[in-house]
């Protein structure tokens, strides 16, 4: 007779398994973690138990609530019992990306003319010079590539500008 006890994923394979899923290295999450990459390796082969601390930095990079993180493996209960219910999961890239296309959204909602057409050029201004510093700062291909879609998507609103509402003479 099977048995009716459902099965739990080892919490250090999920752990590999996300890590995996973002192309990341096993030095890639230590880095993140503030860990060693062997400290990294323990949790994946199951050699060591995240405490609560790690398993919320885990949650907030893999962008997952901490309890969804340990929900189904091997966690010991009485540590998933503490842990918050929700982890920070945006890195600072990521949230200055969220206000360039906020400030994008703001210039496309301003009517035409010379205040739209001033505020696009020091929008251009400020974001030209903080792409720079964004591109040092991406952690990974991915949030170097979403800087690059910014950048490109910056040129594009500023272009259309450019092209639909020149400078009247």
């Amino acid at each position: 007779m099977p048995s009716a006890r459902r099965t739990h994923e080892p919490l250090g394979q999920r752990i590999a398994r996300l890590r995996a899923q973002r192309d990341w290295t096993q030095a890639d999450l230590a880095q993140r973690l503030a860990a060693s990459r062997v400290a990294v390796s323990h949790f994946e082969i199951g050699l060591a138990v995240p405490s609560e601390r790690t398993i919320l930095l885990l949650a907030g990079l893999f962008k997952l609530a901490p309890g969804d993180l340990v929900a189904g493996t091997d966690y010991p209960v009485a540590k998933t019992e503490r842990l918050p219910p929700s982890a920070p999961c945006y890195t600072e890239v990521e949230l200055r990306l969220a206000l360039l296309h906020r400030d994008l959204y703001w210039l496309t909602q301003l009517a035409p003319g010379t205040e739209r057409r001033r505020l696009a050029t020091e929008l251009a201004a400020r974001w030209a010079s903080e792409f720079t510093n964004l591109e040092g700062e991406a952690l990974d291909r991915q949030e170097r590539a979403s800087v690059k879609a910014a950048a490109l998507r910056l040129q594009e609103v500023l272009t259309a500008e450019l092209v639909q509402h020149p400078a009247s003479v």
